[in-house]
């Protein structure tokens, strides 16, 4: 299909203007410029929300706690771990995408502010997400969430680090997950097999993608352990997960070798391809009817898994 109009405009106008692409710039400005993009953006109303600090051995860990309504018992937990590269993004830039999440779902959402590198390496971020959520099931009555009905969702760097914590859930006994919902995620770092040439330029850069690899990483050996690359690891007894794609994103095809390799593990999968889009679709649903298509799908897998008595 051919890419959508409104996203050829986009990446025509990033390519006339004079901003460098965040490789090119100090981690700090290439952060602003990401906070000044993405949380900007309109947003739903939503009932409520309460900033908070999970405490883990590693120190306090910010989190967002979302509910779509203030009355009545508790809900699902959604846990949604923010994308940008892992250098990049914050809780405040996917606010929307949360907002809109809770309210398609119903359900309360924690928004999880790992630390991030590179003044942070791995394993700072995977350690952060899942001590993070040991710590949300474990005060699940005070958040007013029920910890037998949880699932993850996490897009691009915010995938990676969803698929690492079902991963270590699996590993190491909990928290249970139900299902999780993964948005174009990046799924291993060895770029000849995660990254599509053909693409290049694409909102994302191969060595856009480098830059991000080389922050996060202390030895080379690292990127291709299990809890970094998930597509290097054993999948077996993963919750049932949902893979979207775009038809234009470079890393696209990383999402698609974890769908496959989710499947001959035996884990129920569901992968769904929005054609003509980009990396970054869902977070404009002003611009784009799959992003508003894209998170009724990601709530419908949800309540699949989630919905007391369906399985």
């Amino acid at each position: 299909m051919p890419l959508h109009p409104v996203a050829q405009q986009l990446l025509e106008d990033a390519a006339s203007s004079d901003q460098p692409n965040s490789h090119l710039l100090p981690v700090a400005v290439a952060r602003a410029n990401f906070e000044n993009l993405f949380g900007s953006l309109p947003v739903e109303d939503i009932a409520s929300f309460e900033d908070l600090n999970a405490a883990t051995a590693d120190g306090q860990v910010p989190v967002r706690l979302y509910k779509p309504n203030t009355a009545g018992a508790a809900t699902p937990l959604i846990y949604f771990i923010h994308g940008g590269g892992w250098q990049m993004g914050s809780l405040d830039s996917h606010d929307g995408i949360c907002r809109a999440i809770a309210n398609a779902t119903g359900y309360a959402v924690l928004s999880v502010g790992y630390r991030r590198p590179p003044e942070h390496k791995f394993p700072a971020a995977p350690h952060d997400c899942y001590h993070a959520l040991a710590w949300a099931v474990a005060n699940a009555a005070t958040l007013g969430i029920d910890p037998e009905r949880v699932a993850i969702v996490g897009d691009s760097a915010g995938g990676n680090l969803a698929a690492s914590v079902a991963l270590q859930a699996r590993d190491k006994g909990g928290p249970g997950i139900a299902c999780q919902a993964l948005i174009y995620p990046a799924t291993t770092f060895d770029l000849d097999r995660g990254f599509n040439a053909e693409f290049e330029g694409y909102v994302l850069f191969r060595d856009e993608v480098q830059w991000h690899k080389d922050a996060y990483f202390t030895h080379a050996e690292e990127a291709e352990s299990d809890y970094a690359s998930p597509l290097n690891a054993d999948l077996a007894g993963l919750p049932p997960t949902l893979v979207l794609t775009a038809e234009y994103d470079p890393i696209g095809i990383a999402g698609v070798a974890l769908a496959d390799r989710l499947v001959t593990a035996g884990v129920r999968t569901d992968h769904r391809q929005y054609e003509g889009m980009i990396h970054g679709f869902i977070q404009f649903p002003g611009l784009f009817n799959d992003a508003t298509a894209a998170v009724a799908d990601i709530a419908d897998h949800l309540r699949a898994y989630l919905d007391e008595g369906v399985s």
